[in-house]
């Protein structure tokens, strides 16, 4: 009773993150106007292939945003700074 409801539960949970994760990367691939039809195309096959597969992808994106902030941590904190400033 416990396994098959945790099962559940996952199945549940894996859907609606996968739901979300398809929904914005397609308004991010459709509003893209510079595609050509071929492009676009494989655009859908990565789509469909990343939504199947976001708990691997996920983490090594977050990763990936970790290591962009750590090297440009002066370069962001200085443009927050500005930006305070001008408010």
């Amino acid at each position: 009773m416990f396994y098959s409801l945790t099962i559940y539960l996952g199945i549940v949970a894996y859907s609606v993150i996968a739901y979300f994760i398809f929904t914005e990367w397609l308004f991010f691939f459709m509003s893209d106007k510079e595609m050509n039809p071929g492009q676009r195309f494989w655009s859908r096959i990565i789509l469909f292939i990343a939504t199947l597969v976001w708990p691997i992808i996920v983490p090594f994106a977050y990763l990936e945003l970790l290591r962009f902030h750590k090297k440009y941590k002066k370069d962001i904190d200085l443009l927050i700074s500005r930006t305070d400033e001008q408010i």
